[in-house]
C-alpha cells in the first residue's frame, strides 16, 4: 500500500467514495422528508414541529448509543449506524405505516444518521494531515455536495416525471437504502485497511473538560439556529407558497452545486484565516439572512406581497444561501480537533456536542412550532438571528491562533 505523510492513500480514496455515497443517500431521503410528511400524512406547522422530536431525539441519545458500542471503534460503529439507516428506509419504502409507527421507524433511521455524524467527522479528521484539516475536510465535503447535487437532479426529474411519488412502494427511499448499504460495504473495506489505527478508541463514555465548554456553547447555539434552518426555512416555501418536492429538489441541486466549490473554499479559509475569523464571518452573515427571511415570511403570510418576478428570485436566493449554513458544520468539528487535549477526546466530544446541539433543536422545534402558529413565522426567524448574534459573541472569545 502506498503511504504518504503517514496516511494510507487507499483509505483516503475509500473515504472519498463513502463521502460521495453520503450525498447520494441523504439527497434521496433526508432532503424530501418534509414533503413526505406533508403529502403522505398532511401535517400542519405544529405537527411538523412535533415530528422533529422523534427525528432529532436520536441526536441527543446518540452519545449514549456510541458510548455503549465504543469498544467497536469508530469504523465498526459507523457500520452499525448505516445498518440502522438501511432498515428504517426499507420499512418506509415498502409500507405506509400508521402515523405513530412511522414516527418509530423515523427514530430508527434518524438514529443511524445521527450516530454517523460525529463518527464521519472523526474518521475524516483522523485521515487528514494535522496542518491541513480544513482542506482535507473541504475535499471530503465537496465530493459529498457533488453527489448531493446529482441526487437532487434525480429526485427532481423523478417527481416531475411521476416516476417518484410517495405512494407505496416509495422508490426513492428504496434507492436511498441501497446507497446506505453500499456505504456499509465500503466501511467494512475501510475497516480492513485501518484496523490497527482508526479502530483504537478508548472505552470512552462522556468527556466534559473545562477547555471544551466554549465548543459546547457553540453547539447549543447552532442547534437552535440549525433547526430553524432545516425545518422552518423550507416550511415557508412548502406550507406558505405550496412548493412541491420537485421544486425543493431543484433548490437543493443549486445549493449543492454551489457547495461543490464553496466547501473547499471554506476549508482554505479555515487553514488560512483560522477558525475564529471564519466562524465570526459566518455568524454575521446569517444574522442578515434571518432578518431578511423574517420580513419575507411576514409578507407572504399576510398576503401583503405577491411572490413573482424579483420577489420569487429573492425567495429562491434566501433558501439557497440559508443552505450554506449547514456547510459550516466542519468549522465546529475542526475547532474541536484543534483544542483537543488528546486525539481520543475527539469522537466522544463531537458526540456530546451533537447531543447538546440536538437537545436545543428538539426543544426549539416544539417552541418554534408554537411561535409560528400563535404569533407568526417572522418571530421564528427573529429568534434565529438572535442565536446567530450569540454565536458571533461566543466565537469572539476564541483564541486568535486557532
Amino acid at each position: 500500500m502506498v503511504k504518504k505523510d503517514g496516511k494510507d492513500e487507499s483509505s483516503i480514496l475509500i473515504f472519498i467514495f463513502i463521502s460521495a455515497l453520503v450525498g447520494v443517500a441523504m439527497g434521496l431521503s433526508d432532503s424530501i422528508l418534509a414533503n413526505y410528511f406533508k403529502d403522505a400524512y398532511a401535517v400542519n406547522a405544529q405537527e411538523r414541529g412535533f415530528i422533529e422530536f422523534p427525528r432529532e431525539l436520536p441526536g441527543i441519545l446518540s452519545m449514549f448509543f456510541l458510548a455503549s458500542i465504543s469498544f467497536l471503534g469508530n469504523i465498526r460503529s459507523a457500520i452499525v449506524a448505516q445498518a440502522l439507516c438501511v432498515v428504517g428506509l426499507l420499512v418506509l419504502g415498502f409500507s405506509r405505516p400508521s402515523f405513530g409507527v412511522m414516527l418509530a421507524v423515523l427514530f430508527v433511521y434518524s438514529s443511524g444518521v445521527h450516530m454517523y455524524m460525529p463518527l464521519g467527522d472523526s474518521i475524516g479528521l483522523s485521515l487528514a494531515k494535522k496542518k491541513d484539516f480544513g482542506r482535507a475536510m473541504g475535499r471530503f465535503n465537496s465530493v459529498r455536495m457533488a453527489t448531493l447535487m446529482i441526487a437532487g437532479v434525480i429526485t427532481f426529474l423523478g417527481f416531475r416525471t411521476g416516476f417518484f411519488s410517495f405512494d407505496t412502494p416509495v422508490t426513492v427511499f428504496v434507492i436511498s437504502a441501497a446507497a446506505f448499504a453500499a456505504m456499509l460495504a465500503l466501511l467494512v473495506v475501510l475497516y480492513n485497511f485501518e484496523r490497527s489505527e482508526q479502530n483504537k478508541r478508548e472505552n470512552d463514555k462522556f468527556i466534559v473538560r473545562k477547555k471544551y465548554i466554549r465548543y459546547y456553547v457553540i453547539c447549543a447555539l447552532y442547534g437552535g439556529r440549525k433547526q430553524i434552518m432545516l425545518v422552518y426555512s423550507p416550511w415557508v416555501l412548502i406550507d406558505l407558497l405550496g412548493f412541491g418536492a420537485d421544486t425543493m429538489s431543484i433548490l437543493a441541486v443549486i445549493g449543492s452545486f454551489i457547495g461543490i466549490f464553496f466547501m473547499p473554499l471554506v476549508g482554505k479559509w479555515i487553514d488560512g484565516f483560522g477558525v475564529k475569523k471564519v466562524m465570526m464571518a459566518e455568524s454575521l452573515a446569517f444574522v442578515a439572512v434571518y432578518v431578511a427571511y423574517g420580513f419575507l415570511s411576514k409578507w407572504v403570510a399576510s398576503n401583503t406581497v405577491t411572490i413573482v418576478g424579483m420577489g420569487m428570485i429573492m425567495v429562491y436566493l434566501l433558501n439557497i444561501v440559508d443552505k450554506m449554513s449547514a456547510q459550516f458544520t466542519m468549522v465546529r468539528a475542526i475547532y474541536m480537533r484543534s483544542i483537543a487535549i488528546k486525539p481520543e477526546d475527539v469522537t466522544p466530544s463531537l458526540s456530546l456536542g451533537m447531543a447538546i446541539d440536538h437537545a436545543v433543536a428538539v426543544a426549539g422545534s416544539l417552541v418554534c412550532g408554537s411561535i409560528w402558529f400563535i404569533w407568526g413565522p417572522e418571530y421564528v426567524f427573529i429568534l434565529a438571528g438572535i442565536l446567530s448574534i450569540g454565536n458571533l459573541l461566543t466565537a469572539w472569545g476564541i483564541k486568535q491562533d486557532i
